[in-house]
């Protein structure tokens, strides 16, 4: 594990399968709400050889063991924008330091929306998504509401205090900004239509963070698309169906080559 620094702040880093061939464009990580370099556990490693590719995994400003975000429950709180902004400035500005041009994205929730938003700006050689987040459905605010009351009084703090430094932090600027009135308009279709490279989408039908129409309405008018939905699947389709998606994915990047 290391860190390294993009505008002033110190991300959480780690590199996977770095004796992969070269030639191949590394898949760059992006995680959950709530998730962190760490959270990932060992499937990047796994998915990463099954393509054989590098992988690049990070943690979000206020996550893991990156850099803190200062009065995060007051000056620092997110905007509703927080998911554009990381797409459109601090992901161009990592990638650039790292030099990579042209990732395979994979993002998980958030990290889904974050890699859908960047593709639709910036040029990929692929977009992996699971249970992304396009629109905001009622489904999606009961289940973060239920998540406050999990972390206030159910344990889930002390769970997630394993992975994060700053679990409060991390906890809040998610959880905050998704509950807001202001979140509610969060929309990126549009965006999504713009997306001409190759995307690959997949979403567990049982997904308590979000019904089916957040892959079907992703719909990019240029590049291919294609949908995976799992059954006996919630909202981390890396866990709960890991062969099928490693699987699923592999053989999308393959036929990419």
């Amino acid at each position: 594990m290391s860190k390294i620094m993009v505008d002033g702040v110190a991300l959480e880093l780690r590199r996977v399968n770095t004796e992969a061939p070269a030639g191949r464009a590394p898949v760059v990580f992006l995680h959950e709400g709530l998730g962190s370099v760490s959270l990932w556990r060992d499937w990047p490693e796994t998915l990463c050889r099954a393509c054989g590719r590098e992988g690049i995994v990070y943690s979000r400003r206020g996550y893991g063991d990156s850099d803190p975000v200062p009065d995060v429950r007051g000056a620092g709180r997110l905007a509703p924008d927080y998911m554009h902004r990381e797409a459109w400035e601090v992901l161009p500005s990592l990638l650039a330091t790292l030099g990579v041009e042209r990732p395979v994205l994979l993002g998980h929730s958030d990290g889904g929306s974050i890699a859908l938003l960047h593709a639709s700006r910036h040029p990929v050689s692929a977009c992996v998504v699971l249970a992304p987040h396009v629109i905001v459905e009622d489904v999606s605010v009961q289940s973060i509401a239920q998540a406050r009351e999990a972390f206030e009084s159910g344990g889930l703090r002390e769970r997630l205090a394993r992975f994060h430094a700053d679990v409060d932090g991390a906890f809040w600027q998610w959880n905050d900004i998704w509950l807001s009135e202001d979140f509610r308009r969060f929309d990126i279709r549009p965006d999504c239509r713009l997306i001409e490279a190759p995307v690959l989408a997949i979403q567990g039908e049982d997904d308590p963070y979000g019904t089916l129409r957040q892959i079907e309405e992703i719909a990019p008018t240029q590049g291919p698309f294609e949908k995976r939905v799992l059954a006996r699947c919630g909202h981390s389709p890396h866990k709960d169906q890991t062969e099928a998606v490693t699987a699923a994915i592999a053989a999308f990047l393959r036929a990419k080559d």
